[in-house]
């Protein structure tokens, strides 16, 4: 919006060209979502605590009973402040603007009935339902991002520079695997007070820079990487940078508001299309490690307790694991925190490499 209205008035206020900057639209809808989440917060939270108060998950360790009756479903806020500020901020004519923005949306709202079956018949979603609409959601959106904007079927692996394969077709499911692979493994991740939307932030952070890289021909030469045309993401993952550290704000230990599946389902499609737009995916394995060995573990108790008879873990997902080992949840949250950014850190400097 900002940036149409800067480009009808170019001719009588120059100072206004610095709308057309991607860097100065993305550090504005950063600091926009911000102020908004500090300044709505609140009045979010007291309103969603008399319409969604939440019950603890059954299988996670008893500390967690006090957190009863505090409200979820936080996720809303996230998605109604990323579509706010990126009206306001991004180029709303380039098709992968609503592409993303739809990625939100619709993972959101599985995420949103998953919630609201718990709250008000105390049992989420069949899982198996859950996971089909998610491969549903998955399908349209790599179908319309093929279709509209005009998206590259070629793969990048870091470390090797020269090898840049067309999967062709075989893309589509390709696509559909790292959509939802990436939201249920965030979604795994957020059972602690700040341990999602923490170790999401350096991520979303790191892809914002990597969509204005790849999506600047002269940096993308200059890296040996794929020309992906995706600047214009930047916008968007900046906004998700935001709205994360304003939610963090509240949902720090002793949280206030838990972002519930509405969250961490949009949030973590969102992160993979990121990935996806700047062609960079297979980094995602890397600067999203924590979200992997999350993952891991849960599949690999399963495995233990099926085959062996034993559990490995004390509980998965790991950060419960640890929860018993006698970790305070403040401190999981930071030391995942921290591992998160030094994965970033890693998954940045592998663009160098050759």
């Amino acid at each position: 919006m900002i940036y149409h209205i800067a480009y009808a008035l170019k001719p009588y206020l120059a100072a206004l060209n610095l709308v057309h900057y991607v860097s100065f639209r993305a550090i504005a809808a950063l600091l926009s979502a911000l102020i908004f989440s500090l300044l709505f917060g609140n009045w979010f939270i007291t309103k969603f605590r008399i319409l969604f108060a939440s019950k603890t998950r059954p299988w996670v360790p008893e500390r967690h009973k006090i957190k009863d009756n505090l409200p979820t479903m936080g996720g809303l806020f996230i998605i109604t402040t990323v579509i706010l500020t990126s009206l306001l901020w991004s180029d709303l004519s380039k098709p992968i603007v609503w592409i993303f923005l739809l990625s939100l949306i619709s993972f959101g709202s599985i995420g949103f009935w998953d919630d609201w079956c718990k709250i008000h018949y105390n049992r989420g979603m069949p899982a198996s339902h859950k996971f089909i609409l998610q491969w549903l959601m998955a399908l349209i959106i790599t179908g319309l991002w093929i279709y509209v904007g005009n998206a590259s079927t070629v793969l990048s692996f870091p470390f090797f520079k020269n090898l840049n394969p067309n999967l062709g077709l075989f893309f589509i499911p390709w696509a559909m695997f790292i959509m939802v692979g990436s939201c249920n493994a965030v979604n795994l991740t957020d059972g602690l007070d700040g341990l999602a939307i923490g170790s999401l932030m350096p991520n979303f952070a790191t892809f914002s820079l990597i969509c204005y890289l790849a999506g600047n021909a002269k940096f993308a030469h200059y890296l040996h990487i794929p020309f992906s045309g995706s600047a214009e993401i930047t916008i968007l993952g900046a906004t998700l940078v935001g709205v994360s550290l304003g939610f963090l704000w509240y949902n720090t230990y002793p949280a206030q508001i838990f972002m519930g599946d509405v969250g961490s389902l949009a949030l973590g499609g969102g992160l993979a299309f990121m990935a996806l737009t700047s062609k960079q995916e297979l980094l995602l394995l890397l600067s999203g490690g924590l979200f992997v060995l999350e993952t891991l573990s849960v599949i690999i108790q399963i495995c233990s307790h099926k085959f062996l008879g034993y559990r490995i873990f004390k509980m998965a997902p790991l950060h419960h694991h640890f929860e018993l080992l006698g970790w305070q949840e403040s401190k999981i949250t930071v030391r995942f925190a921290i591992i998160s950014l030094i994965l970033c850190l890693l998954a940045l400097i592998s663009l160098k490499i050759r």
